[in-house]
């Protein structure tokens, strides 16, 4: 398969490094050998789907803390009677720039690890990963 975001990942043997994976996304794995893949910064994905992407992605954590801080949201909008509190979902918008860091970190802490360099570069740079979690 040609790799059309030019990261050098078509000479491995393993099929993971073969897909192409744009810029902005990084790989993790665990010593078991499973393996993520997943977008680093702004997720589109909250913005749009709210706490389905943890769901999907098996984040329970993650999910559970989105409903529970959606949920005291409105209630202290209706409680009040801040009705335009309710106007714009303002902790969605929160986690639509922290989720992806806290999904990571959430699998950092249950041992995986940057798969190769590249995603460690990207990791690090981002404030994702910090070597206090693995020295690998």
């Amino acid at each position: 398969m040609q790799n059309p975001f030019g990261n050098n990942n078509q000479n491995n043997q393993d099929f993971f490094n073969n897909l192409p994976i744009p810029p902005n996304y990084a790989k993790i794995k665990n010593d078991e050998g499973e393996m993520r893949i997943a977008k680093v910064g702004f997720s589109w994905t909250v913005f749009l789907f709210g706490p389905f992407p943890a769901l999907f992605r098996n984040d329970w954590y993650n999910f559970f803390l989105m409903i529970v801080l959606d949920l005291d949201y409105v209630l202290v909008g209706l409680f009040f009677k801040w009705n335009w509190m309710l106007d714009f979902p303002w902790p969605t918008l929160f986690f639509c720039f922290f989720y992806n860091m806290m999904y990571f970190r959430h699998l950092f802490t249950k041992g995986f690890y940057p798969a190769d360099e590249r995603s460690k570069e990207l990791l690090t740079q981002s404030g994702y990963w910090k070597e206090k979690y693995r020295q690998k």
